[in-house]
């Protein structure tokens, strides 16, 4: 079925495939009573997925990542029925590798490694990074291949299956405030950091900046509440909220700046 996604700025044919798809889903659910599951989505996929179904106003749906606040997240489309618990339906896997503390690996060392398995993208959620001790979301059919890990680049790991929450180091912010005329990226960029417009302009035409992980060269795209921008050289930041109009009608924003 064609589907309409005119209400959407700035997607691909992938992101549309992708969308049709859920919507099968939710058709699937309502009539068939059939539980779909996706692989992991990015942050970006997962705010396209929140606004098909609130345009197609279905609820029985579940965005989960393995734990609070995770940013790549699987989606749950599931029928009406009982109390059953969603989030154990979800067929992930948290693996976390243990290794000397004096032995530092980072995001990108994990994540070569388990692609050099052949695991692609979407079955790896977040990695979160510790001392001495990190841990993986990963598909279900990828579990395996990655319990069996012994070496993480030239740093020798033992596995074990789960993840304990109390270890997840949460970002910590630092919040600036102002107010902008709208909220093009031009102008949310020069108040977050504190540089004029014409070389928050520059950054952007110059492709140093993303937009919930995808580079964006539009100087006037629109940013929402919740997405999250970085620029090379200058970190990554929130767009936490909107918190009024000031009598000139500019908009009294804050941004998180994560420390």
């Amino acid at each position: 079925m064609q589907r309409n996604f005119s209400f959407l700025t700035d997607i691909t044919d992938d992101d549309k495939r992708l969308l049709s798809r859920f919507l099968d889903w939710t058709e699937m659910a309502e009539e068939k009573y059939i539980t779909k599951h996706s692989a992991f989505l990015d942050e970006r996929q997962c705010r396209l997925c929140e606004k098909v179904m609130a345009s197609v106003k279905y609820e029985n749906y579940l965005l989960w990542g393995g734990y609070e606040g995770a940013e790549r997240k699987m989606l749950c489309v599931y029928p009406q029925y009982g109390d059953e618990d969603i989030k154990s339906s979800f067929p992930m896997t948290a693996v976390t590798f243990k290794y000397r503390s004096e032995d530092k690996l980072s995001h990108r060392d994990f994540l070569g490694s388990l692609m050099a398995l052949g695991i692609t993208r979407d079955c790896v959620g977040d990695i979160l990074v510790g001392d001495g001790r990190t841990s993986v979301f990963v598909k279900d059919t990828a579990a395996r291949d990655v319990m069996s890990v012994s070496k993480i680049g030239r740093v020798g790991v033992k596995t074990e299956d789960g993840f304990d929450p109390s270890t997840v180091i949460m970002p910590e912010f630092r919040e600036i405030t102002g107010t902008v005329a709208s909220l093009r990226l031009d102008s949310v960029l020069s108040l977050a950091l504190r540089i004029s417009r014409e070389k928050a302009s520059a950054l952007i035409k110059g492709g140093a900046v993303e937009i919930s992980h995808v580079r964006t060269e539009q100087t006037s795209k629109h940013v929402e509440v919740g997405e999250k921008i970085s620029a090379r050289g200058y970190g990554k930041f929130l767009v936490k909220s909107v918190d009024g109009v000031s009598h000139k009608d500019r908009l009294h924003i804050t941004i998180c700046k994560y420390i």
